[in-house]
């Protein structure tokens, strides 16, 4: 069905196609189709842009909004990240997570039980009891603020009156009930329009229509679920959502507090039988830990908190054919098989790809071409096919072969041992993985280079101007100026851009180099215990295993990328470009329990980076927190720092230090 030679072609008729109605809508006010179907363009584009990253440029019409109504969604930092939630599909996985969290606590903790609402997250903030701005997810850092679209929602109270903390957030799930659904997608039905795949894409498209009006019209509601201040409010979760109830908010009642894990079942096996009754869609059960004082003791991840986990419903299965099977090369080499399907209704979305993942699972389900297979959505971004009926299956059909060369290059793959995937191991000349690796390299959470976006790395490579990513610091003007649509003012934004990301902190360089299974947690870990690239570099697989949550896997992996001499080369031409590859110089990096037993928040800028800094105190010790409370031991104040978190600090009498003295305590 599709493969990226088709996907590219279909999204540039849909880019043509959005940016035409974008100027009959803003421009000309004379828009020539309805907002249902150009909704339906958008999240096709998205669709294409998801299964196909590569294709995605920083001016896609899906990153960004018309200029005439509402103008662009202003884009805001999340005062506490929106991290995501971990997934358990068994109670024998929910038992794991009760056995990694419970050894973490002092004592056992209670548990709340919520369901988990299919809709699109939404973060409320709250400044002297009005509601001040409304954040989507975005990528859990940075959210768009679509207030306007929020406020026609009658459930989210615009005021919840004086007696409230002065400052707080409340977040939450902007859904479509069933039946609301079921009527818009009957009016489409009547004026030929393409239905709604599913509420949640619904509810989600709706919150990004630009006229607050046609949002007012289409009847979403909104459940909250979660309270956050530096303030505490209350010591427990369960009794913040009961007084968020009392201020107003529509905090809903299929909430359970228990003291065992034998309640906790019983949630979970009720809500899973009469969760067709209910009015909204959901599919699974969000357990946390009720206690703040536990959650904060159970931490988290890089990504995800450790004290909750979302228990997901039984999937759904589907049988259709398989029509073809297309080979996706990602930035490692890794090699990813993916079928093409008959369309197929697979939980409200309609299903045309699914994921074979590697040759050992074509092989263990014999999965053939023509097959009627079994595909299933267990909580993946892309649906996997599980099974097949062989009853249904052509005679003599011919078993699947695995390819034995790269699609993109041509090159004889490869398969590490003890690893499923194949690769490509011509990592300096296949495209899609040069592009890769560039794209990661500059992207947010690495070098973060802004408009240095995919669709302007692609053409950067394309022309020829950067083969990997040393080339990057020999881009300049004159070498930019040249390539189509880059006006004056891009190109001098991304020199400076790329001018400022050799500020950029060691660790973040070394989580950008994408070496294999380095994520930005294990940079960091790699980072505090080795100091500088060079320490790194010439560390053994012995001293690498002597780091925490480094295994065999990754040790290898560090070592077998440094051994590589165009590596090295690449380095190199980093280090002559400026680029960080030691902890800052003027930091003191010493192991120490210096702050051992001390809690810290910062606040302001510093000399360093703030990662440097909570480096800095993790190292010698002490432990990073977001709030300031009676218990914090010290807020370290840079420059400009918080007001609300100063005049905090002073009211509960916590010291506050400047870095100076910080750097003395450590001295010292």
């Amino acid at each position: 069905m599709v493969n990226l030679k088709k996907a590219k072609k279909r999204l540039v008729f849909l880019v043509n196609e959005i940016e035409k109605h974008n100027h009959n809508y803003y421009v000309l006010n004379k828009p020539v189709i309805t907002d249902f179907e150009y909704d339906i363009l958008i999240q096709e584009l998205e669709q294409i842009e998801k299964l196909f990253p590569e294709l995605k440029g920083s001016d896609s019409p899906t990153q960004k909004v018309g200029s005439d109504l509402t103008a662009e969604f202003e884009k805001m930092t999340h005062k506490y990240p929106m991290m995501s939630l971990s997934n358990t599909y068994s109670l024998e996985e929910l038992n794991a997570f009760f056995s990694r969290v419970e050894p973490l606590l002092e004592e056992k903790p209670q548990y709340v039980c919520e369901l988990k609402y299919d809709g699109a997250s939404i973060s409320l903030g709250y400044k002297n009891g009005r509601l001040d701005y409304a954040l989507t997810r975005g990528d859990g850092v940075v959210g768009d603020n679509v207030i306007n679209n929020v406020k026609t929602i009658k459930e989210i109270p615009h005021f919840v009156g004086d007696d409230v903390p002065a400052n707080f957030i409340i977040r939450g799930e902007i859904m479509l009930q069933k039946d609301i659904f079921n009527s818009l997608n009957n009016l489409r039905a009547e004026r030929g329009e393409a239905l709604f795949a599913n509420p949640r894409n619904a509810a989600a498209g709706t919150l990004k229509t630009l006229d607050a009006k046609v949002v007012s019209e289409r009847g979403l509601t909104c459940f909250l679920y979660y309270l956050l201040s530096d303030e505490v409010i209350c010591e427990n979760h369960f009794d913040n959502l009961v007084l968020a109830r009392e201020w107003g908010f529509n905090v809903p009642p299929y909430i359970k507090l228990c003291n065992t894990h034998e309640e906790v079942y019983q949630f979970i096996a009720q809500w899973d039988k009469e969760r067709e009754n209910l009015p909204f869609e959901t599919d699974g059960v969000v357990v946390k830990i009720n206690s703040l004082k536990h959650q904060r003791q159970a931490g988290y991840t890089a990504k995800s908190p450790r004290w909750a986990i979302a228990y997901k419903f039984s999937a759904q299965q589907a049988r259709t054919k398989l029509l073809s099977i297309d080979y996706q090369v990602g930035r490692t080499g890794a090699i990813t098989p993916v079928a093409n399907l008959d369309p197929v209704l697979l939980a409200g979305t309609t299903v045309k790809r699914a994921s074979l993942h590697n040759a050992d699972q074509i092989l263990l389900h014999d999965i053939r071409v023509g097959d009627i297979v079994l595909v299933e959505k267990g909580g993946e971004i892309i649906p996997k096919i599980v099974g097949v009926d062989k009853s249904q299956r052509v005679e003599n059909s011919p078993a699947y072969k695995f390819i034995s060369q790269c699609p993109e290059c041509g090159t004889n793959l490869i398969r590490p041992e003890g690893e499923a995937a194949h690769y490509c191991p011509n990592e300096e000349a296949c495209p899609p993985q040069i592009v890769g690796k560039l794209v990661h390299f500059t992207s947010r959470k690495a070098m973060d280079i802004e408009g240095m976006g995919d669709e302007t790395v692609e053409t950067l490579f394309q022309k020829g101007i950067i083969r990997n990513v040393a080339d990057i610091y020999d881009i300049s003007f004159d070498k930019i100026i040249k390539i189509d649509r880059m006006a004056e003012k891009s190109a001098n934004n991304l020199v400076v851009a790329i001018e400022k990301s050799k500020q950029i902190p060691f660790s973040r360089v070394l989580f950008a180099l994408g070496i294999r299974y380095v994520g930005e947690t294990v940079a960091r870990k790699l980072v505090e215990a080795f100091h500088s690239i060079d320490n790194l570099i010439k560390a053994d697989k012995e001293r690498l295993l002597q780091v925490g949550e480094i295994g065999d896997r990754i040790a290898d992996s560090v070592i077998d990328y440094f051994s590589n001499p165009k590596h090295m080369l690449i380095i190199e031409r980093l280090k002559a470009a400026g680029l960080k590859f030691d902890t800052e110089s003027n930091a003191i990096q010493f192991n120490s329990d210096k702050l051992a037993g001390k809690s810290i928040v910062i606040s302001g800028v510093f000399s360093v980076s703030r990662d440097e800094i909570k480096n800095l105190i993790e190292i010698n010790g002490g432990k990073n927190l977001t709030a300031v409370s009676a218990k914090t031991s010290y807020l370290l104040a840079g420059a400009n720092p918080g007001p609300e978190k100063v005049a905090k600090a002073e009211k509960s009498g916590v010291t506050i230090i400047d870095e100076v003295q910080f750097r003395a305590m450590l001295e010292n």
